[in-house]
Formats: structure tokens, C-alpha cells, sequence
């Protein structure tokens, strides 16, 4: 399963942590995968790969590998320049994802928006192309805005299986329920409103320990 998001800032890291943890609670073997993560250290308590690696029990350095934490908020390829190291490459990005024997969800979450680059040669929408997950979970804001950022990304996701996760939804405000039924109702998309609910749309048929 790939996670990707409408953008910067929408939670994607949360939803991904907290729908594994759920399912690992259920007893579903879960693993996570980050192929590349820049970030502001002064402001992070805890890295995307850290939060990740707390929700499945791994490592964080199995999560994403070392050479690829980048201590530059800016996109990938961008905060390799400012470090002055090489930009990732999608090939090595991807060959680096393996899943450990027994996993029954595995989860690669990428970077930014779908369109983010996350490589020199390539972005968000083209690891899910490469990936070919089973289902893409789509994280996007509940509030102003959703609707244009949620058809963009899904139409540059090639029409794959997919669920859209509004972040932050508040059931009392009019303009998220407005957003969610358009959404099912207009665009014909599964949407979902938490971790919970996208761990029970993942979880039937998946195996337990």
C-alpha cells in the first residue's frame, strides 16, 4: 500500500503511524517504508521514520535507510544540493523497499504532495506508478480547498484503487461533511475520516498473527 497526500502538512505521517498501529493491535503483521525524508531537525521532535518505526516495532533505519535522512526542509533532491550530496535516484530509492518475511500490510509513504519531487527523476505519483501497490491511501485536509487538491492528485494517480483519508475531520462542521459527501457523491470516491476507518477498509481479508 502506498500513502501520499494533497500536500505538505496534511498528516500523512500521523494517518500512516496510527491506521498501522491499529492494525498491528488487531494483530495484523505490519511493516513501513520511507525511501527518503528531509526535514527541519530544530523543529522535529521525532523524525517521519521514527514516528513510522514506533507504530510497526522496526527500526528506524529499516524504515529509511541512513544516508537518505536529509536535515533540509525542501523537497528531497533539493535539500541533497544544500547538503551537498548526491540526489536521490528513483532506482535506488525503490530497490531499497523490502518488506521483512511475514508482512501482511506493508506501507511506503512518500513526501509532500503527489507531485512532489522526491527524486532527481521522479516524484510521489511516479513511486506509485513504479510500486503498483494494492491500494493507495490519499491523506488530504477535511477543510477549504479539498475538493480542487483531491481531484488533481486523483487524476495524477492514473485511476489505481484508492481511499481518501480526510485528516482532521470534525463530523459538527458543515463544510467537512460538504466536502466528504461531494466527494462520494460527485467524484465516486471511497472516503474515510480517520485512522480507524482506514484500518477497517484495509483490514478485511488480511491475515493475523
Amino acid at each position: 500500500m502506498a500513502v501520499v497526500g494533497t500536500g505538505t502538512g496534511v498528516g500523512k505521517t500521523w494517518v500512516a503511524a496510527r491506521t498501522l498501529a491499529e492494525l498491528r493491535a488487531s494483530g495484523v503483521t505490519v511493516a513501513a517504508r520511507k525511501p527518503v525524508q528531509s526535514y527541519e531537525p530544530a523543529e522535529l521532535g521525532a523524525t517521519d521514520a521514527e514516528v513510522l518505526a514506533a507504530a510497526t516495532g522496526e527500526d528506524p533505519a529499516a524504515v529509511c535507510p541512513r544516508m537518505w535522512w536529509l536535515p533540509v526542509p525542501m523537497a528531497p533532491p533539493m535539500a541533497a544540493a544544500v547538503l551537498g550530496r548526491p540526489a536521490p535516484r528513483l532506482d535506488e530509492l525503490l530497490d531499497a523497499v523490502a518488506w521483512p518475511a511475514g508482512t501482511a500490510v506493508g506501507v511506503v509513504e512518500t513526501v509532500g504532495g503527489v507531485r512532489s519531487p522526491l527524486a532527481d527523476d521522479g516524484d510521489s505519483a511516479d513511486v506509485v506508478a513504479r510500486l503498483d501497490p494494492d491500494l493507495v491511501l490519499l491523506v488530504a485536509d477535511a477543510a477549504l480547498g479539498t475538493l480542487n487538491l483531491v481531484r488533481l492528485s486523483v487524476a495524477a494517480l492514473g485511476g489505481r484503487p484508492l481511499v481518501v483519508v480526510l485528516n482532521r475531520f470534525d463530523a459538527a462542521d458543515d463544510l467537512h461533511r460538504r466536502n466528504r459527501d461531494w466527494l462520494v457523491e460527485r467524484d465516486g470516491l471511497r472516503v474515510v475520516v480517520g485512522p480507524q476507518e482506514a484500518a477497517a477498509a484495509l483490514s478485511s481479508g488480511v491475515p493475523r498473527r
